[in-house]
């Protein structure tokens, strides 16, 4: 049994994003597939600085199993693993491109994504390009956008019911992950 296997519904956390955009882009079983299959997070804007969100999420996933490969092209290495100034430089597969850079870069990172043949792009919450998301959608990467995929992996692998937060997860089952 694996993430998002109970009933779920998506969580409106005041996304600038309508009603459509939401059902293509914050789809609960994409979600769901994404954090079951990937293995191999590229997270583009991963910064050194231990207090940015980049370096939070990034931290939280390694502890839950993710290999992390930083893109950041103003740091040599960052929690030991070698940066990469671009995603045409990794020299391997990527799962997931997590971003966390303006929206009027994903467009180009999108591109890189497609080029590098990566399963999914996440757009971090807050972070809307419309036309970047329909081209990596189109190309057939899941795509997310306008979540944090920190709090959908707490959300769908029960870490925030421990919180006493309502995930709007239907499940007595706590799921645990190992990699």
């Amino acid at each position: 049994m694996g993430f998002g296997s109970s009933l779920t519904s998506p969580i409106n956390m005041n996304s600038s994003l309508t009603l459509e955009q939401q059902g293509l882009y914050q789809d609960p079983q994409i979600i769901a597939k994404i954090l079951n299959n990937t293995r191999t997070i590229a997270i583009v804007g991963l910064s050194t600085e231990r207090q940015k969100a980049s370096y939070f999420v990034a931290t939280y996933l390694r502890s839950a199993g993710y290999r992390i490969i930083p893109v950041n092209p103003r740091a040599d290495e960052i929690f030991g693993e070698r940066s990469y100034p671009n995603l045409a430089s990794i020299p391997e597969p990527i799962d997931l491109v997590d971003i966390f850079r303006p929206s009027a870069d994903c467009l180009k990172i999108v591109e890189e994504a497609i080029t590098c043949q990566a399963k999914a792009v996440w757009l971090q919450l807050k972070i809307i390009n419309l036309e970047a998301a329909e081209r990596a959608r189109k190309a057939g990467l899941l795509t997310v956008m306008d979540l944090c995929v920190k709090m959908e992996h707490g959300r769908y692998s029960g870490g925030l019911h421990e919180a006493g937060m309502n995930t709007e997860i239907i499940s007595a089952k706590r799921i645990h992950r190992y990699i």
